[in-house]
């Protein structure tokens, strides 16, 4: 998400060179690679080439909702299980003691995600991506 919000904030049509984008990101730049591949082949980025070459967003920052970046890295399963563990089942049926506090916690997690956008993150005054 941090790679989406600075990439945001470029001017329209800039686009910035990987390592550079894992520097201000504070994201290993052999990892932010790997980050960038999964977000280009999601549509998200779009890799330029050439002297004026690096990575932009693809879509604007209002249509990248968090939900999907975060399922994208996550999987399917992107949704918190139980606060007890993975060994542990539980729903509501057979609720552990902390089910229905973290169900509440989750609930709001997911409204979250799934209604803030990287434009929501992305603050036009912050430091500037030069």
């Amino acid at each position: 998400m941090r790679a989406l919000v600075c990439l945001a904030e470029l001017p329209p049509g800039d686009a910035i060179i990987g390592a550079r984008l894992a520097k201000i990101s504070a994201i290993p730049e052999n990892y932010m690679s790997k980050v960038l591949v999964t977000l280009r082949n999601a549509g998200f980025v779009r890799a330029m080439r050439g002297q004026h070459g690096g990575y932009q967003l693809a879509k604007p920052a209002r249509e990248i909702v968090l939900f999907d970046v975060v399922k994208l890295f996550e999987g399917v399963d992107c949704e918190p299980e139980c606060l007890l563990g993975e060994d542990h089942s539980c729903c509501d049926e057979l609720a552990c003691g902390a089910h229905d506090r973290w169900k509440a916690v989750v609930a709001v997690y997911l409204d979250f995600l799934r209604n803030t956008t990287i434009s929501d993150l992305h603050k036009p005054e912050r430091a500037r991506v030069d």
